[in-house]
């Protein structure tokens, strides 16, 4: 174990790519693959790596996010910690994070730690493994300042990320971010023959992506931010401290996913739930880590179930057809109810039966799905209340709408927001017609 590496997570942002889901949440706190929440990744990456000094940066919406974090405990010799980082005022500042690197640099005072060498940075919205033990053996074999995780692209997808320029030993010479012109890309071209070199098959990618995965020696970092007002570590930091310091990549070749927007949201979680899944969330000697719940096995009635992810603590009727899905935790799932590529939050208790009958007797339904309802292409977010014989499809491919009561569709996909209560009959595609 790596004792002089301390982990930042950054999570501060607003998430507005990500609206709704974070209309009440903090980014890093949307649930994914039925039972886990996106800063379960990047924590898990450190446990499996060694490393336990770890502090999440944010600032909206933290509540949730807080209480989840709590779940994390290390015994009491090994010095680890989780701990959150929230924007706050000081003697020093009282602005709001202005970035990735301000956000940072507004922490400082937790990296000037004497047994401190390494600082590693990760982002709190992406889906992958890395053992960060290789990488920083990789920064300590080129004597580095810096190391940027990177992963080869295909030319095509070069113009979403932030592609970078190396030479023949892996240091990083340019920095272009999403290059769009046929002339900016050839400025960032790498090219097959330097990923045979590593050992990994090209499949056609010539360019080398900044996963947003940094490992920086300690005073690099202070020099890099202390006397500057850098706020953005594609755009600022990196082109200023390439001219000065040792800056080279770490080429990492397996799964990787931005959780940035609505459908890469959407996509990816359904991806995990397939036949043949690109990213298992899950494996014995590199397990996704969570908050402890102690909820009960799921049951079910006479249902029909197929690709799908079902979490714990679940109740699904009778007659319920469920493809392509994930049905979050605690999920109450009535009779003769069609779920198709969808994601089901679920709930974040079980209602008593009290609490339950006092929601008939207001003529509202109860927590849940009720009866007879058909969900297709949507992601319902937790604690809903659905009625029976509520319909939520998109017959008509409807690809953005603005907020309404219910929640909005963007990207193509249906987002039913937290805590919406949908009537008996309703139907979302005579909404949207109206």
């Amino acid at each position: 174990m790596k004792k002089n590496v301390i982990v930042l997570i950054l999570g501060g942002g607003r998430g507005t790519r990500l609206f709704p889901l974070t209309k009440m949440r903090a980014k890093p706190a949307v649930p994914i693959a039925g039972k886990y929440r996106l800063i379960d990744i990047p924590i898990s990456n450190c446990i499996n790596s060694g490393l336990n000094k770890i502090y999440v940066i944010t600032q909206f919406n933290s509540v949730s996010l807080h209480h989840h974090l709590q779940s994390y405990q290390f015994d009491a010799f090994s010095g680890g910690f989780v701990e959150m980082l929230a924007a706050q005022q000081t003697n020093e500042g009282s602005n709001w994070y202005q970035g990735t690197a301000d956000a940072v640099r507004q922490n400082f005072n937790f990296i000037r730690q004497r047994d401190v060498d390494y600082v590693l940075i990760l982002s709190g919205d992406q889906l992958y493994r890395m053992d960060f033990q290789k990488m920083i053996e990789t920064h300590e074999r080129h004597n580095a300042d810096v190391t940027i995780a990177s992963i080869p692209v295909l030319k095509e997808r070069a113009s979403e990320l932030g592609i970078m320029r190396i030479d023949e030993e892996g240091r990083v010479r340019g920095f272009l971010e999403k290059p769009q012109t046929e002339q900016e890309l050839q400025q960032v071209y790498t090219g097959e023959e330097f990923i045979s070199s590593r050992g990994y098959e090209p499949q056609g990618r010539e360019y080398l992506a900044n996963m947003g995965v940094y490992l920086f020696n300690r005073e690099c970092l202070v020099d890099a931010l202390d006397k500057t007002n850098y706020r953005d570590f594609g755009k600022e930091v990196f082109p200023a401290v390439m001219r000065s310091k040792r800056v080279f990549v770490h080429l990492f070749n397996d799964y990787w996913e931005d959780i940035g927007t609505i459908r890469s949201f959407y996509e990816a979680n359904l991806a995990l739930a397939g036949n043949n899944p690109p990213f298992q969330i899950s494996i014995p000697e590199a397990p996704t880590y969570s908050r402890m719940r102690y909820l009960p096995a799921s049951r079910f009635g006479s249902a029909t179930i197929s690709q799908s992810f079902i979490a714990d603590g679940c109740q699904i009727g009778d007659n319920a057809v469920i493809e392509n899905s994930i049905i979050g935790i605690r999920s109450r799932i009535g009779n003769n109810c069609v779920i198709r590529n969808s994601i089901i939050m679920g709930q974040d208790f079980i209602p008593s039966a009290k609490e339950d009958r006092e929601e008939i007797d207001a003529g509202r339904p109860v927590m849940g799905i009720g009866n007879n309802v058909v969900i297709d292409g949507a992601i319902i977010d937790k604690n809903v209340q659905i009625g029976d014989n509520v319909e939520i499809s998109n017959p008509d491919a409807v690809q953005n709408t603005t907020e309404s009561q219910f929640g909005m569709i963007r990207d193509g996909v249906i987002c039913i927001i937290k805590n919406v209560v949908l009537p008996n009959n309703w139907s979302l595609a005579e909404q949207l017609r109206d």
